[in-house]
């Protein structure tokens, strides 16, 4: 796990480096200050050599400068370090997640990976700053602060020995306690975060069933449950302080108990009142340090569940990836299903896709209809790979779709799926999405061919207009008709609409049909609808059913060959007609 994070320090690493250098100088310093302040109590004050107290008083000023200097230094640099580690963790993390396919999202979720990036990388930065700082320098001020003190005294010094395992104890115990518990904690905030995600992405839906009340009671339970969890956890690591502060108290009253008969009964000649006040601040600095040991552990304790869900994320292999050479260039949209099954979690026994067997010619229109269910949408998603097949091949201009370039083969395939998603930005800022570098005109033609540019028009900035997040301040069908806009400004090979043109009417519905047989002949299109009007002008209609193809022809003959096909249109026709 460690060196899986590790990664992410690069060019970070020098202040990583620099930061326990300057903690060891800082901490050195620190240790040396006391012993000038012994010296300065028993050879000058106590002496009266006036000589002695400069010398040693200036020694101190210049050693509590480069203290303080060294200190400073520490601290920017491990600021420099925690920030740029979190800054690459959080870029890796993107990045991972950039490549990773539809399989490898769903085992996440949304809400969960939006929680890993931002809060678990928060509490791993934390981790990262105190452990290159205060972890560096508590136990090496323990460590020195223990042996100047043997050094001066060995039986005294015997009382911070028999301290320090209790205390060691102490944390073991609250910190096995305490990390399951965190563990749970960040697991809530999954739930928290795909909670809050689902209130504000369907506001307009809760507010028009008037649900507002039974979505803060949702949100009161999941928050109830972090804070249950988090008082649990804080219970356990509140203990520290008292344990810690029961120690500093206990070792000075033992200090000065038994300091203060050695130095009567030897008449300062084993220990005096300057080694004995070093010896004081010694105790507080290797209590103290302990108490900074037992802050880092506690912390480590919170972000080691987070760590370990990022790097969860960092080592999973994304289900699908280039092959060692791969193919750049798709000539056609020709399509090829050979006995393809498939199955969202690769289990066999559970596929919603089973033995299918169909071939598709290049510039094409094929109609799909089926039920909900029927595996429409997952037939078309393996097509640009957004899934991989289970068994069989699927090949796109008669290549296996596994040996293209992945992004090759998805800038020749558009897909306008179910869900449609406008951006941030003006309109003309989200149709570019198909092409970066297209023109004016290029973006005001597919705007026609999607009969996009009539509403467009109206707007007072046209394609200039502002779209809103979640494309809000335009309608579903406007928002439908710019997403197929967008597809088609890839010029791509294979055209998918996946139920897309829902939200249009039937009349702007086959104004597009006309424009895409007339404007994009050579193209292969797929559309898959519920509307039999969507798809009866096409060369074939496939009908789903329950992951199998259960017909394939033309209208005139699915309606003669096919029972589900002529329900369907019997009960849109009739509907239609009674309407009328």
């Amino acid at each position: 796990m460690i060196k899986e994070l590790a990664k992410s320090v690069r060019e970070y690493k020098k202040y990583a480096i620099l930061t326990p250098i300057c903690v060891a100088i800082e901490v050195v310093l620190e240790i040396l200050i006391p012993l000038l302040m012994a010296e300065l109590v028993d050879f000058g004050i106590y002496a009266g050599d006036m000589n002695i107290v400069y010398k040693v008083g200036l020694q101190l000023i210049l050693y509590a400068i480069f203290s303080l200097m060294f200190g400073a230094l520490s601290g920017w640099f491990a600021a420099k370090a925690s920030s740029g580690f979190a800054k690459n963790l959080r870029q890796d993390l993107y990045y991972k997640v950039q490549n990773f396919s539809f399989y490898n999202i769903d085992r996440f979720s949304t809400a969960s990976l939006v929680t890993r990036l931002t809060t678990d990388v928060s509490n791993v930065q934390r981790s990262f700053q105190m452990i290159t700082r205060i972890a560096v320098r508590a136990p090496l001020m323990a460590i020195v602060a223990l042996i100047s003190a043997l050094r001066i005294n060995v039986k005294l010094s015997l009382v911070f020995l028999i301290l320090i395992p209790i205390i060691g104890l102490g944390l073991f115990l609250i910190i096995r306690k305490a990390h399951p518990i965190m563990k749970k904690v960040f697991k809530t905030y999954d739930k928290l975060n795909n909670v809050v995600e689902e209130n504000v992405s369907a506001i307009r839906v809760v507010k028009s069933f008037v649900l507002e009340d039974e979505e803060i009671e949702k949100f009161e339970n999941v928050s109830d449950d972090i804070y249950q969890n988090f008082i649990k956890a804080e219970k356990l690591l509140a203990a520290n302080m008292p344990l810690m502060q029961f120690a500093i108290y206990l070792c000075i009253i033992l200090i000065s108990w038994f300091g203060a008969h050695i130095i009567v009964e030897s008449n300062m000649s084993i220990l005096t009142t300057g080694q004995l006040m070093t010896l004081f601040t010694y105790s507080i600095q290797i209590l103290s340090s302990l108490m900074m040991v037992s802050m880092v552990l506690v912390m480590i304790t919170i972000s080691k569940s987070s760590a370990e869900r990022i790097v969860e994320v960092l080592q999973e292999i994304p289900d699908i990836s280039n092959p060692e050479k791969p193919i750049t260039e798709i000539k056609d949209g020709s399509i090829e299903f050979n006995n393809v099954s498939f199955s969202y979690i690769k289990d066999e026994s559970k596929e919603c896709l089973k033995n299918i067997n169909l071939n598709i010619k290049s510039g094409e229109t094929i109609g799909i209809i089926g039920g909900t269910g029927s595996g429409k949408s997952s037939l078309v998603n393996l097509i640009p790979r957004l899934y991989d097949v289970t068994q069989g091949t699927l090949k796109v201009s008669g290549i296996n779709v596994k040996d293209y370039d992945i992004k090759s083969l998805r800038n020749a395939v558009s897909c306008v799926l179910q869900k449609n998603v406008l951006f941030t930005g003006t309109i003309k800022d989200n149709i570019r999405w198909g092409d970066q570098n297209a023109t004016d005109e290029e973006i005001i033609h597919v705007c026609k061919l999607a009969q996009a540019d009539e509403f467009i028009s109206t707007f007072p900035d046209k394609y200039d207009t502002f779209i809103e997040e979640g494309g809000t301040n335009v309608s579903g069908g406007q928002k439908q008709r710019l997403c197929i806009a967008r597809a088609l400004l890839k010029k791509p090979k294979i055209l998918i609409l996946d139920d897309s043109t829902s939200a249009v009417d039937t009349k702007t519905d086959k104004l597009i049909q006309t424009a895409f047989k007339e404007q994009i002949p050579d193209t292969t299109k797929i559309i898959i609808s519920q509307r039999i009007s969507s798809v009866e002008h096409a060369d074939k209609i496939i009908v789903m059913d329950n992951g199998n193809i259960s017909a394939i022809g033309t209208h005139d003959e699915l309606l003669k060959q096919s029972n589900i096909y002529r329900e369907v249109y019997d009960s849109q026709v009739k509907g239609s007609d009674t309407n009328e």
